[in-house]
C-alpha cells in the first residue's frame, strides 16, 4: 500500500507544483481599444485580449529580455515562498531518489512496462557525418511517452500553429507558434547551463545511490558522456510543460488542454524514471521552469481590451 502511494505521489507531483503557481503575479499588460477588424479573444476570467502579429524572428530576439524578465519576476518578494517550495520539494525528493527510482522500475517491471527505448526511425539523415533520426515511431508504451518530451514534439506543435496562423490570418496562432519556438530554445539553453553547473549523474549511470554530483565538469567530458552530468533539472519536462502552458494560456476556453497535457507530463516523468534518464528530484525545478516561463511569455503578449468611450 505504501509503495503504491509513493508511485501515485510521484506521478501527481507536477500537479502540486502547478497548483502552487496558479496565483503567480504576472507582468502588467497594455490596455487598448481594438481596431474594428482586430480579432478579440477571451481570457478564462472573462477579460478580452488581442494579439499582435509577431515579427519573423521574435522567437529569437525576445529570448534575452524575457529570460531576464522572468528571472526578476520569479525572485520578487511576493514569489519567494514559491521558490522556497520548489527548492524544498526538490531537496526532499533528492533524499529519497534512489528508493523512488527502484520502486518505479520494479512497478514497471511487474506490470510489463519495458524500460528500453525501442523505436523505428521515420526518416534518418546524415548530419555532419552522424546519423540523425528525424522522427521516431515508438514500439512500446514507455518510448511513446518519453518521445513526447523530445524537442521534435514542440517543433511540430509550433509548425502546426504557424501553418494554421498563416492560412487563417490568425495572430493568436502565430503568437503561439513564436512562443513555442522561444520557449524551446530558451529552456533548452537554460537547462543545459544548469545541468553543466550541477553535473548530476543519470540513474542509468549512477556510481553511488542517488547519483554523484560533479559541478562544472570539463566541457569535453560534459559533451561526450552526458549520462554522467545532465540529470538535473529535467529539460524534457520543462520543454513539454512550457508547451502545454503556452497553448492553454492562449486558448483558455479549450478546457481539455491542461488536464490532458499535465497528465501526459506525469506519464512522461514516470517514463524517464523507468528508463533511467531522470530522478524524481529533477522534476520540481524542471516543471516550475516550464510552467513559469510559458506563462510569463504568453501573458506579456496578451493585450487587454478596453471598451471604446
Amino acid at each position: 500500500m505504501i509503495k503504491k502511494y509513493i508511485i501515485l505521489l510521484l506521478v501527481t507531483s507536477p500537479f502540486t507544483t502547478y497548483a502552487l503557481n496558479t496565483t503567480d503575479s504576472l507582468p502588467a499588460v497594455t490596455s487598448i481599444t481594438p481596431l474594428p477588424k482586430q480579432r478579440i479573444y477571451l481570457e478564462k476570467n472573462g477579460d478580452s485580449f488581442i494579439c499582435n502579429e509577431p515579427k519573423t524572428f521574435d522567437f529569437l530576439t525576445h529570448i534575452p529580455g524575457d529570460a531576464v524578465g522572468y528571472a526578476k519576476h520569479s525572485f520578487q518578494k511576493q514569489n519567494l515562498y514559491k521558490v522556497g517550495i520548489v527548492a524544498a520539494s526538490s531537496a526532499l525528493l533528492i533524499i529519497f531518489d534512489q528508493q523512488l527510482t527502484n520502486e518505479v522500475q520494479r512497478f514497471a517491471s511487474r506490470n510489463g512496462i519495458s524500460a528500453s527505448e525501442d523505436f523505428d526511425p521515420i526518416v534518418r539523415v546524415k548530419i555532419f557525418g552522424k546519423n540523425t533520426n528525424l522522427g521516431k515511431m515508438p514500439r512500446n508504451v514507455n518510448t511513446a511517452f518519453y518521445n513526447l518530451g523530445q524537442g521534435s514534439s514542440v517543433v511540430l506543435m509550433a509548425a502546426g500553429f504557424l501553418v494554421a496562423g498563416k492560412i487563417k490570418n490568425d495572430n493568436r496562432a502565430l503568437q503561439t507558434a513564436s512562443q513555442l519556438g522561444e520557449s524551446f530554445l530558451a529552456l533548452g539553453a537554460g537547462t543545459q547551463l544548469m545541468k553543466y553547473a550541477t553535473g548530476r549523474e543519470n540513474p542509468s549511470a549512477a556510481s553511488i545511490p542517488g547519483g554523484r554530483w560533479r559541478p562544472f565538469p570539463r566541457l569535453g567530458d560534459f559533451q561526450n558522456d552526458k549520462t554522467k552530468f545532465d540529470a538535473f533539472p529535467s529539460g524534457h519536462l520543462a520543454t513539454f510543460v512550457s508547451a502545454i502552458t503556452i497553448i492553454s494560456e492562449n486558448y483558455p476556453n479549450v478546457k481539455w488542454i491542461k488536464p490532458i497535457g499535465y497528465t501526459i507530463s506525469g506519464l512522461l516523468s514516470f517514463a524517464m524514471m523507468n528508463n533511467g534518464v531522470h530522478w524524481a528530484g529533477d522534476y520540481p525545478l524542471g516543471f516550475a521552469l516550464g510552467y513559469g516561463f510559458g506563462k510569463f511569455i504568453t501573458k506579456k503578449n496578451h493585450i487587454k481590451v478596453v471598451a471604446a468611450l
